[in-house]
């Protein structure tokens, strides 16, 4: 059976995800339980803890068979043609995946063999799936979108005749990473198209105290070209354990480093698999045990209803001696109440080792845990496209003027031809690029004051004008133009006005026209006579990525120290070499930083993901990243956009929580003009949204999501502050009551207040659902999103 682990899938969850548990007062041979955990894969799991009763064992998982409902064929091998997954003919390569029985995330499927014409996933189309009777906490869903996110609402049906509802979805399979993926998938013809593809974890809540017999699909669309569906490739639910029962899934070593204490973090993720809460004086903690390194910061988990998961980070150091990157058995421990209550053996990395230049080396390293509590940075697209800054509005980017100019059909060819003439070349506009009024102060006191926790500004866009001193080409900012360095003057400003942003630069793989690598074929050119025309600053006869491309990248990461790269299109690179170069130069400075990159630098390996202008349905457990302009669909400054059609200080809300609740990060984009300054909507909306975190940024910075489910309904979002407090964030003004048809974890004792008026509030809980009583007060203090807090008192 292969193991997957949870780091490495990219998957949407609507609940919680349980992992196998064996008791460990169960097996009294050594030898048994060994071979036990060599055959599940999880190591030993909820126990009686010196047989005092305390811990009750935890069921394993149920895989549910799908074959009788499976409709397409999505899975194609070399030597075996026909499928069709997405409506065009691709489909995934079968060399590629698994077959059989599987594991990923600690749960166990029976993942459809890549048989020649057979079916192998479910388009999802409201099918109803009867399932063994008996109480569960989840439905465990391996799943794909193809042609876009999919996602809907599932149904579950008890035995009593009553349903519950919630989201269900799959990451559209050609965006998506993970543990089920695949460096390229099949094309029509049969020829491999280089990209990879994945399939991901989607989990579904059910509730223990009924008996569910049947879950029922979301209607989604039929598997057709320009068609966003939802595919189900597998089936697993997890029972509940009566009693007071946790589980663990999940436990490695990870590369990051903790900030209290600048220990390695050891993760795993506790699952309360029982039908009792974890509360604080069951003193539950977190250890790990392994030969040379000792535990320096245990982790502690003070509150977990039934079903829900907390994932915890605990910190290990290296004894005397042991060299980083050796490789050790360990086993991670959960005691509580004086026992054992689970542990799970894993093989654990000691130390952080050098990275080298191999995918494998780089899995290693994931993004910080800055990054995951930042939570809101501001994008800056600036660059000679800031000039012309025009296409028709809400239709296209206006940063890609100088391709949308090549087109006849495009309206910039037209626009441009009217407005300076068909001899007016693209790089004439440089001159005109003077970032004369650029303040780079007042820029990074305004991302601090919008609540901006860091700001990444585009180095070098596909025009291939770098906005730093490169070496390597005079097309850049300080030959030509503006005459400075814009990205070493914004740093500075960044490190001395606003040390608590984080700093991060945006680079573009490719170039449009480069010469010697022209991303869309041919070297610069008059759009209307196809005459060639120069590239300014840059002399031909270069190889791209070697003497430029990857050269370029390491003059930012030496010369400049970004703690995050947002690399963009991917396509020919260096990029094994060039990224653990990065992460060496962060981790061996004298003072260490932690750094990231995004999913666009050519390669497989990645931190975080990165939807542009559209986000998830459901919580996206793998760390991503949504980013979009203020300006209805463009990142560059767009002179024809009316103030009227930039986002309102209410949808630039709406979308950071949203995305938050999903465990995403919002990179929120502004396009300042030519002469450098931001236009004055664009400081006002950043203002305002500055004004609303100011008081409700509890509730955003340094959470999590709740593993149950990321919403309810359109207007109710939830997230999480571990072991502190639960945040109910309702997008619509509340009436004198608020009703949230949910299992919140409330219970007596909590207080329950709204951000921004911070009297308690009157609240019950009444057939599964929590009332809360708004009083106008309240309701006249929030705006925008009306935030209410569960503190947890016990």
């Amino acid at each position: 059976m292969s193991t997957y682990p949870r780091r490495h899938v990219l998957g949407a969850t609507a609940g919680v995800a349980a992992s196998v548990a064996l008791p460990l007062a169960a097996t009294t041979d050594a030898h048994a339980a060994e071979t036990v955990e060599r055959q599940t894969g999880a190591g030993t799991g909820a126990g009686t803890g010196a047989g005092t009763g305390v811990w009750v064992p935890v069921p394993s998982p149920v895989p549910v068979s799908l074959s009788g409902l499976y409709d397409n064929d999505g899975v194609d091998t070399a030597s075996a043609r026909g499928g069709d997954f997405d409506g065009s003919g691709y489909t995934f390569p079968g060399e590629e995946l698994p077959s059989g029985q599987v594991r990923v995330e600690g749960v166990p499927f029976d993942f459809p063999a890549s048989t020649a014409g057979a079916k192998n996933n479910v388009v999802s189309l409201g099918q109803r799936l009867d399932i063994p009777k008996g109480r569960y906490l989840t439905a465990h869903f391996l799943t794909a979108g193809s042609y876009g996110n999919a996602s809907g609402k599932a149904t579950v049906h008890y035995a009593d005749g009553s349903t519950t509802t919630a989201g269900l979805g799959g990451s559209d399979w050609y965006a998506s990473g993970g543990a089920l993926s695949a460096p390229y998938r099949y094309r029509p013809d049969g020829t491999k198209d280089e990209h990879s593809v994945g399939i991901g974890t989607s989990d579904l809540w059910i509730d223990p105290q009924r008996e569910a017999v049947a879950i029922t699909l979301p209607v989604t669309n039929p598997a057709e070209a320009n068609k966003a569906c939802l595919h189900v490739f597998a089936l697993s639910l997890q029972p509940v354990a009566q009693g007071r029962a946790l589980t663990l899934r999940d436990a490695h070593s990870t590369n990051s480093l903790l900030e209290s204490t600048g220990a390695q973090s050891v993760e795993a993720t506790v699952v309360n698999a029982g039908t009792v809460a974890v509360l604080a004086h069951d003193n539950v903690t977190v250890r790990v045990d392994v030969p040379g390194a000792r535990t320096v910061e245990p982790a502690r988990v003070r509150r977990l209803d039934p079903g829900e998961q907390a994932r915890v980070r605990v910190g290990i150091r290296n004894r005397t001696g042991t060299a980083p990157g050796t490789l050790q058995e360990g086993v991670v421990t959960v005691t509580g109440r004086g026992a054992q209550a689970a542990a799970q053996r894993s093989p654990l990395s000691l130390g952080v080792a050098d990275y080298r230049p191999t995918e494998e080396s780089l899995s290693g390293h994931q993004a910080p845990y800055w990054f995951h509590s930042a939570k809101f940075g501001i994008f800056i697209h600036w660059g000679v496209y800031s000039v012309p800054a025009w296409s028709p509005v809400g239709e296209q980017y206006a940063e890609w003027y100088w391709n949308h100019l090549q087109d006849p059909n495009n309206a910039v060819h037209a626009y441009h031809r009217q407005t300076y003439g068909e001899n007016f070349a693209y790089d004439d506009f440089i001159p005109m690029f003077t970032a004369q009024r650029f303040d780079p102060r007042a820029w990074v006191e305004l991302f601090r004051d919008a609540g901006a926790q860091y700001h990444v500004l585009t180095s070098k866009h596909h025009e291939g004008y770098a906005l730093w001193d490169t070496k390597l080409s005079d097309r850049n900012s300080v030959k030509t133009g503006p005459r400075r360095d814009l990205v070493r003057e914004l740093f500075e400003a960044s490190r001395r006005y606003t040390p608590e942003l984080h700093r991060g630069l945006y680079f573009s793989m490719p170039e449009w026209f480069n010469p010697d690598s022209p991303w869309m074929g041919h070297a610069p050119r008059n759009p209307y006579t196809l005459d060639p025309v120069p590239y300014t600053g840059y002399t031909a006869g270069k190889d791209f990525v070697k003497d430029y491309q990857a050269p370029q990248l390491l003059e930012l990461i030496h010369g400049y120290e970004p703690e995050l790269i947002w690399c963009d299109i991917g396509g020919a690179n260096d990029s094994l070499h060039v990224l653990a170069e990065y992460f060496n130069n962060a981790k061996n400075r004298k003072r260490p930083a932690e750094v990231t990159v995004n999913n666009r630098s050519g390669i497989a390996f990645h931190d975080f993901t990165t939807p542009e202008y559209t986000t998830y349905d459901n919580t996206v457990v793998a760390k991503w990243e949504s980013s979009r302009g203020l300006d209805p669909f463009s990142y560059g400054y767009n002179q024809a956009t009316p103030d009227g059609k930039y986002m309102t200080t209410e949808q630039v809300v709406h979308s950071l929580v949203d995305i938050v609740s999903k465990n995403g990060n919002f990179l929120l984009d502004i396009g300042p003009r030519a002469d450098g300054t931001i236009p004055e909507i664009m400081q006002t909306r950043l203002r305002e949204t500055g004004r609303w975190l100011s008081t409700n940024g509890e509730a955003i910075y340094d959470t999590t999501y709740w593993s149950r489910m990321a919403q309810l309904g359109d207007d109710l979002r939830f997230t999480v502050r571990p072991d502190q407090a639960f945040y109910i964030h309702s997008l619509a003004e509340p009436g004198a009551r608020l009703t949230v048809e949910a299992p919140v974890p409330i219970r007596s004792g909590d207080t329950v207040t709204m951000l921004g008026h911070d009297r308690p509030l009157t609240w019950t809980v009444s057939n599964g659902a929590l009332r809360i009583d708004v009083p106008a007060t309240a309701r006249k203090a929030g705006q925008h999103a009306w935030v209410f807090k569960v503190h947890w008192n016990s």
